[in-house]
C-alpha cells in the first residue's frame, strides 16, 4: 500500500494541500493501528494493514515536500538528513523494544504503541504544521493514470515477490504487470495533468538522483537480510541477538545524517554522493569475503562501512532530488522519488534470493529461509558461498550507481533549474 500509493498522494497534496493531507495520514494510520490489535484473525489483520498503509504512503509522499518547502536550498539537506536522523531513532528502537513488547505484552502490543504516538501525532501536526507549499489551481486529478498506475505496479511486485520468481507463473504475472505499466505511459503521456509527471525525468538531477536511488536502495535493502543470514544460520545467533547487533549500523547513521546534509549544503553534492556509494560498495565487497570463522568484529567493518556511506549518500541525494524541481511540483516529485525507494526496497530481498539460486536451487534455499527445514553443516558452505556470491554482484552494481549520481550532482553549491525543460 505504502509503495503503490505514494505518487498518487503526492499528486494529491499538490492539488489541496501537502500538510492537510499529512495530519489525515496520522489519523488514518492510528486508527489502522489500533484495528489491527484487535483483529480477531488472519485475514482481518492484513485489512486492517491495508488500512495502516494507506496512512503511513500518506506520512512519507509528504514529509520531504513538507522540509522541502520549509527550507532554502542551501540548507535543504541538513534539514533532510535531520528528518532521516529521526527515522532512524525509530528504526534503532524498533530493534530493541520489539522482541521485549512481544515477549512481554504480546504481537497486539506492537500495534498498540502506535496509538499514542499517532494521537500526539495528529494534534502536533494540527496545531504546529503550516501550509506554506504552493499549491496547483484549476487542474483536475488524473483517475484513469492513477487507476492504470496502481494496478500495473502492484502486479509487478506481486511477480517480484509472491513465491518463486523463477517460475511460469510470476513471468506471466509480470508481463501482465508490465503491459499495465506501457498503457500508464501512454495514458500519462496524454494527460494534461498527469498523476505519473512524467516530464519530471526531464530535469538531469531528478532522472539521475533517482537512478542512482533506486540502485542504492536495491542493494542496500539486502543488506539487513543477508546479514541476518549470515549471523543466524551461518554464525547460529538467536534473532534478537542479530538485531541488536545490528544496532551499531543505525547509530552511525542516526549521528552523522545531520552532520553530512549541513556539510553537503555548504560543498555540493558530488563529494558525498560520491562517497556514500564507494562506501556502501566498499561494505558489500568486503561482506563477500566472510567465512565460517569470521568474528563478529570482522562483521562489524561493514556494518560501519554500510552506515557511514548511507550517512553520507541519503540526505545529499535527497537534497539533489527534491531541489531540482518547481516548488508547485514538489509533492509528486516526493511521491516519485519515496515510491522509487520503496520499491527498491520491496524488490530488494528477492532479488537478493534470485542472485542466491544462481549457487544453490530455489527450492532448497526457500526451506532454509522460511525456517521450515534447518541448515546443516555439510550445506553451510554452499549457502555461504550464495550469500558471497550475492554480496559480490550487489557490490558492483552500487559501485556503477557511482556514475549517475556523479553526472546528477554538483561540487559547490549552485543554481538548480526549478522549471521544466521546453520540449
Amino acid at each position: 500500500m505504502i509503495t503503490i500509493l505514494l505518487v498518487m498522494f503526492g499528486r494529491l497534496a499538490d492539488l489541496y494541500g501537502r500538510v492537510k493531507l499529512y495530519n489525515l495520514g496520522f489519523v488514518i494510520f492510528t486508527v489502522g493501528s489500533l484495528l489491527c490489535a484487535l483483529s480477531q484473525t488472519g485475514e482481518q489483520l492484513i485489512i486492517f494493514r491495508f488500512l495502516q498503509g494507506t496512512g503511513a504512503a500518506l506520512l512519507i509522499s509528504n514529509s520531504s515536500a513538507i522540509i522541502t518547502d520549509a527550507f532554502p536550498k542551501e540548507q535543504l539537506a541538513t534539514g533532510l538528513g535531520t528528518n532521516m536522523m529521526a527515522a532512524n531513532v525509530g528504526a534503532i528502537a524498533g530493534y530493541t523494544l520489539s522482541g521485549v513488547m512481544i515477549t512481554f505484552f504480546g504481537w497486539r502490543s506492537m500495534f498498540l504503541v502506535n496509538v499514542p504516538i499517532g494521537i500526539f501525532g495528529t494534534l502536533w501536526g494540527y496545531f504546529q504544521l503550516k501550509e506554506i507549499g504552493i499549491k496547483t489551481v484549476g487542474q483536475k486529478f488524473d483517475y484513469a493514470g492513477s487507476i492504470l498506475y496502481c494496478i500495473g505496479l502492484s502486479t509487478i511486485l506481486l511477480a517480484l515477490t509472491l513465491g518463486d520468481p523463477t517460475s511460469f507463473r510470476n513471468f506471466a504475472i509480470l508481463v501482465g504487470g508490465l503491459a499495465f505499466f506501457i498503457a500508464v505511459i501512454f495514458v500519462e503521456l496524454r494527460q494534461k495533468y498527469p498523476t505519473l509527471d512524467l516530464t519530471l525525468f526531464k530535469i538531469k538531477q531528478f532522472a539521475t538522483g533517482n537512478l542512482a536511488s533506486f540502485m542504492n536502495n536495491l542493494t542496500f535493502g539486502c543488506g539487513p537480510f543477508l546479514r541476518s543470514l549470515y549471523l543466524q544460520l551461518i554464525l547460529g545467533y538467536s534473532a534478537l541477538k542479530t538485531g541488536v547487533l545490528l544496532i551499531p549500523m543505525d547509530i552511525l547513521v542516526l549521528v552523522l545524517n545531520p552532520i553530512s546534509g549541513r556539510l553537503a549544503d555548504r560543498y555540493g553534492s558530488r563529494t558525498f554522493v560520491t562517497l556514500g556509494l564507494a562506501s556502501n560498495a566498499a561494505a558489500l565487497l568486503w561482506f563477500s569475503t566472510l567465512n565460517e570463522k569470521s568474528s563478529y568484529l570482522t562483521l562489524l567493518i561493514s556494518l560501519m562501512l554500510f552506515g557511514f556511506g548511507l550517512a553520507l549518500f541519503a540526505p545529499a541525494n535527497s537534497s539533489m532530488i527534491m531541489s531540482s524541481v518547481p516548488a508547485d511540483k514538489r509533492g509528486i516529485a516526493s511521491g516519485i522519488r519515496n515510491t522509487i525507494s520503496q520499491t527498491a526496497g520491496v524488490l530488494s530481498v528477492p532479488f537478493s534470493l534470485l542472485l542466491m539460486t544462481l549457487v544453490i536451487p530455489y527450492n532448497k534455499l526457500s526451506q532454509v529461509v522460511n525456517g521450515t527445514q534447518l541448515i546443516n553443516p555439510a550445506e553451510a558452505p554452499v549457502f555461504l558461498k550464495s550469500i558471497n556470491y550475492a554480496c559480490l554482484i550487489l557490490g558492483i552494481i552500487t559501485l556503477a550507481a557511482i556514475i549517475p549520481a556523479y553526472i546528477g550532482s554538483e561540487n559547490k553549491s549552485g543554481k538548480v533549474k526549478t522549471e521544466l525543460p521546453k520540449n
